[in-house]
């Protein structure tokens, strides 16, 4: 364990960070039938935007993980953070379907880098007597995360329009940096040696079971907004 005085606040820091990207796993789904009429997409196409942003943010993990112990959870977690925020307002700004994609595979990279470290930063500044209670507010932030995502894309996309789905991480992105900046301290890095093989293996067999969920049955027509969201 570090000797960290004040550990809730870099919890709370990194909190923010780590609520803003599991609510992109869910959110866009909201959004598919507007970024279909506004970029003139397919269904199948659409879908890609958020298979994109799944995995390029599982396929990573491993490897991400290993780097912030190398360089880091600190560095690594701002450089995600300067990654996914750049890519959200991309995403927010991309005229054309393919280059939605490419910004979204862009932004899961970015998350990629994030998530491991939120959890290696508690693990080694929090007491084990404490540790717990971190994890839980960690926990339970996933959780809000995958409730609020749906509703929150609603009320964007009714509001505002599907861009505003990803405009919205740009202030929290900025305001995430500023927080984690301040309040995460810096931890003692650990060299690894990378077993290249294993991760390239590891990667790629990630890649086709999140590959094969996601596409194991091509879809066909349009999809129903739904009538919690589009009042239909």
């Amino acid at each position: 364990m570090e000797n960290v005085e004040k550990p809730w606040p870099a919890l709370w820091s990194l909190v923010i960070g780590f609520f803003m990207i599991l609510i992109d796993t869910t959110i866009v789904s909201v959004a598919n039938p507007r970024i279909m009429e506004g970029l003139n997409a397919d269904i199948n196409s659409v879908i890609w935007v958020t298979s994109a942003y799944l995995l390029a943010y599982a396929v990573p993990l491993l490897i991400t993980g290993r780097l912030g112990d190398r360089f880091g959870p600190k560095k690594l977690y701002l450089s995600g953070l300067v990654v996914f925020t750049l890519a959200s307002l991309w995403c927010g700004l991309s005229g054309d379907v393919r280059i939605l994609i490419a910004a979204r595979v862009l932004q899961g990279l970015g998350a990629a880098m994030m998530t491991p470290q939120t959890m290696a930063v508690i693990t080694r500044i929090f007491p084990p007597d404490r540790r717990g209670s971190a994890m839980a507010v960690w926990g339970a932030t996933a959780g809000m995360a995958t409730l609020v995502g749906p509703i929150l894309g609603g009320v964007l996309v009714d509001g505002l329009g599907w861009e505003w789905i990803f405009f919205i991480n740009v202030p929290i992105g900025v305001v995430g940096f500023i927080l984690a900046m301040r309040n995460v301290p810096a931890l003692s890095t650990h060299p690894h040696r990378f077993d290249i093989p294993g991760v390239l293996l590891s990667a790629v067999g990630l890649f086709l079971l999140v590959f094969g969920i996601q596409e194991g049955r091509p879809t066909t027509g349009a999809p129903s907004p739904g009538p919690s969201v589009y009042g239909a």
